[in-house]
Parts: C-alpha cells; sequence; structure tokens
C-alpha cells in the first residue's frame, strides 16, 4: 500500500488553472466515487478550496495510482494530463504526510497560519467517511492532522492574530485605496461606497474586517435577501443595507468598491455589464471567489481596479515575515506528529506476520486437542471439554501476548523488520507461493 497527495495550489497554479479544478461540495460524492471506482485507489479524500485542491490517496501501486489520479484531474478540468502536469505537485509517504499536516497548521497557506484551513480539512475528513471513501489509514492519517492543526494553534503562536483570505483583501484594498492618493500605505475606508456580493463564511470575514478598517456602511447583496439579513444582524455597529443580487447593476453604479465571494460557477460581473452602466468614474473590484466571481477583462476597462485571489501576494508578503519565527516553532510538532503516524503505519505490517503466526499455533492447539480428547475417552463431558479447550487457547494467547506487543510498539523501522525476520525464520512463516 501505498499513500500519495496528488494536487495544485496557488503556489503552483494560477487561478484560472485552479478554478477548473474546484470541486463544489454538491458534487463531491460523485468525484469521490470516480476516484475510487478505479482498481488502483483503494482510499480517496479530496480538499477543495479557493488556494487548492489536493487528492490524498492510499494506492495498490504508485505508479499506476498517480496515472489514474491525473486522468480523473484531467477530466475535471477539461485540460489534457500534458498542460496539467506543469501546475501539478505529488507527494509520497513520509512527503505526502509531512505535506498534509503542514496544510492542516496552515504553514502552507497563502496567508500563513490561516484558521479556516483547519475547518476545510475537518470538512474533508466527514465528507470522506460520509461517502465511505476513506478506509482505517486515511481516516486515521486525516483524523491526526485536524488533531495537530488543533494543537499548532493550542501551542504556539501561529494563529494568534492570523490573518485570512478575507482580511488580506480588505487589506489589499486599503493598500490600493492610499496609492491613489498618493500614500503607500494601508488608510482607513470611511471614504468608501462598498458593497459585499455574497453571504456565506467568506462575505461574513468580509464584514467583520471591513467594520475592523473604518468602513461606514455597506450594501450586503445575495441572491437569498433573508440569508444577507441574517448575516447583517450579527454586525449591530456596522449599518449593512440588505439587497437582493438583482440590484446588483445599482450597486456597480454607485460604489467605489465591491468585493465578491460567491459560489458561482462562471462570472457574475464581466467588462460587458460594467461597459453597460453609467457608472462612477472609479471603481475598484476585489474578487476572493474560486471560480472568479469577476471576469479578467474587467481590468481593461477605464477607471476600474479589478483584482482576484492571486493578487492578495502583494500584501500577504507586508505581514509574513513577522510569522515566520512562529511557523518554526510549529515545524517541530509537525516532525513529532509526522513520526506518530509512521509508527503507527509500520506497526500495521506486523500484522500479516502475527496472523500466520497466530494461524500456526492455532493448527498446533487443535491437533494436540484432538489428540488429547481422544485419549480421555468418551466420558469426558461436555463442560470438562470446554474446560479444556478453553486452557488450550489461554496457553496460546499468552504464548503470543509478548511477541505481539513487542513487534507492533513504536520503534525504528529497521529494528520492526529485524524482528519479523527472525520470527519468520524460527517459525517457518514466509508465505510460500501457490503450487501450479
Amino acid at each position: 500500500m501505498h499513500i500519495a497527495v496528488v494536487g495544485l495550489s496557488h503556489r503552483t497554479a494560477p487561478v484560472e488553472i485552479r478554478e477548473r479544478l474546484s470541486i463544489p461540495e454538491q458534487t463531491m460524492e460523485a468525484s469521490l466515487q470516480q476516484l475510487r471506482a478505479d482498481d488502483q485507489v483503494l482510499e480517496a479524500s479530496i480538499l477543495s478550496t479557493c488556494n487548492r485542491l489536493e487528492i490524498y490517496t492510499l494506492l495498490r501501486h504508485p505508479e499506476q495510482g498517480i496515472s489514474a489520479v491525473g486522468a480523473f484531474l484531467s477530466q475535471l478540468s477539461g485540460l489534457a494530463v500534458e498542460e496539467l502536469t506543469p501546475h501539478l505537485f505529488t507527494f509520497h509517504h513520509e512527503e505526502a504526510i509531512s505535506h498534509l499536516l503542514r496544510v492542516s497548521a496552515g504553514l502552507d497557506s497563502l496567508v500563513l497560519g490561516e484558521g479556516q484551513i483547519l475547518s476545510q480539512v475537518k470538512k474533508m475528513v466527514r465528507l470522506g467517511q460520509e461517502h465511505h471513501s476513506v478506509g482505517p489509514i486515511l481516516n486515521r492519517l486525516l483524523t491526526q492532522a485536524v488533531s495537530t492543526g488543533k494543537r499548532v494553534r493550542t501551542e504556539t503562536n501561529l494563529g494568534t492574530g492570523a490573518v485570512s483570505i478575507s482580511s488580506a483583501a480588505v487589506e489589499l484594498a486599503q493598500l490600493k485605496v492610499g496609492q491613489a492618493r498618493g500614500l503607500d500605505e494601508l488608510v482607513t475606508l470611511d471614504q468608501e461606497q462598498v458593497a459585499v456580493v455574497g453571504a456565506g463564511r467568506m462575505a461574513r470575514l468580509l464584514l467583520q474586517h471591513l467594520q475592523a478598517k473604518g468602513c461606514k456602511g455597506l450594501v450586503l447583496l445575495n441572491r437569498t435577501v433573508s440569508k444577507a439579513e441574517l448575516l447583517a444582524a450579527d454586525f449591530p455597529a456596522l449599518p449593512v443595507q440588505c439587497r437582493p443580487l438583482d440590484d446588483l447593476d445599482h450597486c456597480l453604479s454607485t460604489c467605489s468598491l465591491v468585493f465578491t465571494s460567491t459560489a458561482a460557477d462562471t462570472p457574475i460581473i464581466t467588462a460587458e455589464r460594467l461597459g453597460g452602466l453609467n457608472r462612477r468614474s472609479s471603481l475598484m473590484l476585489v474578487d476572493i471567489g474560486v471560480p472568479r466571481n469577476i471576469s479578467a477583462d474587467t481590468a481593461g476597462l477605464p477607471g476600474v481596479q479589478s483584482y482576484d485571489v492571486d493578487d492578495l501576494q502583494e500584501v500577504v508578503n507586508r505581514n509574513q515575515e513577522a510569522r515566520r519565527e512562529m511557523a518554526a516553532e510549529a515545524e517541530g510538532l509537525l516532525q513529532e506528529e509526522s513520526r506518530a503516524f509512521l509508527e503507527w503505519w509500520d506497526g500495521l505490517e506486523a500484522v500479516p506476520v502475527v496472523n500466520r503466526l497466530r494461524r500456526q499455533l492455532e493448527d498446533i492447539r487443535e491437533q494436540e486437542l484432538q489428540k488429547a480428547l481422544s485419549r480421555m475417552g468418551p466420558d469426558l463431558s461436555a463442560r470438562e471439554r470446554k474446560v479444556v479447550e478453553a486452557l488450550s487457547k489461554g496457553i496460546i494467547n499468552k504464548i503470543l501476548h509478548t511477541p505481539v506487543t513487542n513487534l507492533r510498539a513504536p520503534q525504528p523501522r529497521q529494528q520492526r523488520h529485524s524482528a519479523m525476520r527472525v520470527l519468520e525464520d524460527l517459525f517457518e512463516l514466509q508465505e510460500r507461493p501457490p503450487e501450479p
């Protein structure tokens, strides 16, 4: 068996590639079933966020299994494998385990220490369990990744004051508004007419950070106005006008700053749409949706500044240096957790040897028991027979207990393999190929 992860992220692929590989929750079951339908994929789980798509697998054979995952990604994206390959990364065994732990801890995020990724990993675990695509190996690994992410945030300062994609988007707006005023610094947004499109988790964080950065009020648009109203009710100090998505044209005409974060599959703001409006002279669009909510051609319009998630790197770099020391502290914990999983996994290798030993001793026990019972004659009662059989089983279990416990205990891989070879030689436990 072979653990591997194949994927792409903000580090390896631009947003125009990532958006073609985004898997919404409503199609996750079908995607997992498609992966598991391949004979090479024993277990599978998918992490899909705005900045990454990663497929964690337990494979029968590494090469054939990776090829199967690549074929799935090609079909999903509509891109040839050759087009995708430059944007993909593949990690095996220890590297795959280490990568997952780093992701869960927020060490591989665009925003170092981002807290949202942990909830997304939790979601990956839940969906894998609900759709029965994970087995004992991946379930153990993914569950440990969640507990590791929690541990990093509890035992280090990495999660303290950690910014999210949403806060980085607000800071980007602050920076660009400041630069438009001739200032290379973050300015308050108290003079901006702000609109937020969407009412999900990312929108909630946008409202939280906009309020903190001086926004005096905003328009919140959503397909379902009642959902927008529920979100607005959590921000009583921030004046929020809740409107249906049908009012988007009006907001694009009157607002100076518009954030988008919806689950739409195609852009809802295009150059064609903006071109047909009688809008104000300047408009800044900040899109944190993947797939993108704002088409790339909007950036070519006069008076329009358009940014997507890939543009957040500018403000992220400003905050990154201060967090690197915290990240180094977390790396030690990740190494410890990785070793713990590998020791558990290595212990599973002993199971076939232990089972062969148990079967051999059980065969001997059964043979000797029948001999003993035949010598005792027919006068032996059923109760006495049960006592003798229980005695024989108890002796076997006592004999097996110490070597089995020691064999499966945490220890260096080489030491365990040496002990397994000794056991196989002493008891002649080597598996023999079936006779033709």
